[in-house]
């Protein structure tokens, strides 16, 4: 008979991510290793990645990474390319042969900057423009779909386990000062390439561990400010969750973690007035946002990462530190596993955001 403590349930899909917050690029080997520790909470349905700061000869423009069915569908597409925006350059997303990853799709990028003249057409913003235009191809054109479509940065992602994506998507060769993984475990969906993490929008990005039971109410809210949910997947209404709250309402990230994970009721009502005021707000306003069910995730942004996890902490999460670097992880022994000799260790609380950006004068220098 088996004894606790002599077997393990890792509780599903692995997550891990670091940035540099000195702004130092460095290539993807490490968070291949990283997230190939945490193998067993995989299953060889999906792997990916994101890469911060990638494209440094090309920041200006925004970077469509994206998979194709057949040609068909690049032909479809490439017209709502061409007829919309300026394309500064194109090519295929290199890859390299590996045994374990068979039939991938087409996988090609562009680097484009709209027209001016659509975007006035379409009385939107340019990033509102981008956003329905991405949704548009989820949605319609059958047999594409768009990984990543934001500035300075791309996703990578595919049916495998992520060091096998690693090392298709020839990561070694990228250099970033931000990296995050996912190694999928999927339980209500499919594994297909256009399903792994992770999802992204402009340059959000989301990989995640758990099950969001609230996907239903979630969904209905985001399709009332125009989102397209296409993908039948709860780490979809997650991104398109983040976009909402930080990038069209304003909100600091720190308040949009209390929108995902808002504390408990009775938590609020133990806060000084002006607290319990503001997230008595936040609950009301944003309440269909919240994300019931067990969870941790890690989204990376253009100048940062925020870690989080469900209040009642039912998902693993641990959080290093070493100099600048900030690293976070389904377990500390993929922290250990790239920084042996990490400074601090902590576990954060249920609700409680992990994030970290970067330095100002590294931000200067890479927009500059």
């Amino acid at each position: 008979m088996l004894r606790e403590g002599d077997y393990r349930i890792p509780s599903g899909c692995a997550i891990s991510g670091f940035i540099n917050k000195d702004g130092r690029r460095v290539n993807g080997s490490s968070i291949v290793q990283s997230i190939a520790l945490m193998q067993e909470r995989s299953n060889g349905l999906g792997g990916g990645f994101a890469a911060y700061g990638i494209y440094p000869e090309y920041k200006d423009y925004y970077a469509l990474h994206l998979l194709f069915e057949d040609k068909i569908s690049r032909n479809q597409v490439e017209e709502l390319i061409k007829d919309n925006f300026y394309i500064e350059a194109e090519d295929r997303i290199p890859t390299r042969h590996v045994r374990a990853i068979s039939k991938a799709p087409l996988l090609w990028r562009y680097f484009v900057t709209p027209r001016v003249s659509k975007i006035d057409e379409s009385q939107e913003t340019e990033e509102n423009f981008m956003t329905q235009l991405v949704m548009r191809i989820n949605a319609q054109v059958k047999g594409a779909y768009v990984v990543s479509s934001g500035k300075n940065m791309g996703a990578f992602k595919g049916v495998g386990y992520p060091e096998d994506i690693g090392e298709f998507f020839r990561l070694d060769e990228y250099q970033a000062y931000s990296w995050i993984a996912h190694g999928r475990f999927p339980t209500n969906t499919p594994g297909w390439w256009g399903g792994a993490h992770p999802f992204t929008l402009l340059d959000w990005s989301v990989v995640h561990n758990g099950e969001v039971s609230s996907y239903g109410a979630n969904r209905r809210f985001l399709e009332m400010y125009d989102y397209k949910i296409t993908l039948q997947t709860d780490t979809e209404v997650i991104a398109y969750a983040v976009d909402l709250l930080v990038r069209r309402h304003k909100l600091p990230l720190e308040l949009a973690a209390r929108v995902l994970a808002a504390s408990f009721w009775q938590e609020i009502d133990r806060l000084p007035a002006q607290e319990r005021d503001l997230y008595t707000r936040l609950r009301v306003v944003y309440g269909s946002l919240l994300l019931n069910g067990p969870f941790s995730i890690i989204v990376g942004f253009s100048g940062g990462i925020m870690a989080l996890n469900d209040r009642l902490k039912l998902r693993p999460l641990v959080a290093g530190s070493k100099g600048n670097t900030l690293y976070v992880a389904s377990e500390e022994a993929a922290i250990r596993e790239i920084c042996p000799d990490v400074e601090e260790v902590w576990y954060p609380r249920g609700g409680e955001p992990v994030i970290g950006r970067l330095e100002e004068e590294a931000q200067c220098r890479l927009s500059a």
